[in-house]
């Protein structure tokens, strides 16, 4: 079944304040990064726990953060665009800890996220979006974060190879398809 992603406002004449418009960034980007790692399962490659699973989408949520951030900057000055990803990030680390709490209980899942969103973010820097979208460098860096926590075992061996050749790309398009129909 195909993911359906709804990236137009019910009511298009009402004005979104940016931390509504970072709340639908946030909660896209989680639907995307589930359906990734929904994606890699049916692909063959092993889970070894709802705790690695999370991970894997939390890689994806930090990666999809990264391209708001640089689609942001085409199209908003320097403190609206701050606004923007502060509120997409503040979203995305409700999401990740409610879901997180839900598969493998109490516990707070939100600050590791936030550093381990920190310090992608200034990996992340030294890549490039261009018209064409993320360089290979780009997506290479999310294919080895996500090798990195899948592991190197026969199932999952190639791992990087469908993250930088099929589901970063598929991601990329998707969530930038969603943020420039949530600015019209």
């Amino acid at each position: 079944m195909a993911l359906r992603i709804k990236s137009h406002w019910q009511n298009e004449d009402i004005e979104r304040s940016l931390d509504e418009v970072g709340g639908a960034l946030a909660f896209i980007a989680f639907r995307i990064a589930t359906d990734k790692a929904i994606t890699l399962h049916c692909e063959r490659f092993v889970y070894r726990d709802d705790a690695q699973r999370m991970r894997v989408i939390q890689e994806y949520v930090i990666f999809l953060i990264q391209i708001a951030d640089r689609l942001a900057h085409e199209m908003l000055d320097d403190d609206r665009r701050r606004e923007l990803i502060t509120a997409m990030a503040r979203k995305a680390v409700d999401h990740v800890q409610d879901n997180s709490q839900d598969l493998m209980g109490p516990d707070d899942y939100g600050t590791p996220f936030i550093q381990r969103l920190n310090e992608r973010s200034g990996e992340y820097a030294e890549f490039q979006l261009d018209d064409e979208g993320p360089s290979y460098s780009f997506l290479r860096h999310l294919g080895f974060e996500i090798q990195q926590l899948m592991g190197e075992q026969d199932e999952n061996r190639w791992v990087i190879d469908q993250v930088m050749d099929k589901d970063g790309w598929d991601a990329y398009k998707r969530f930038s398809k969603a943020f420039r129909d949530l600015f019209e």
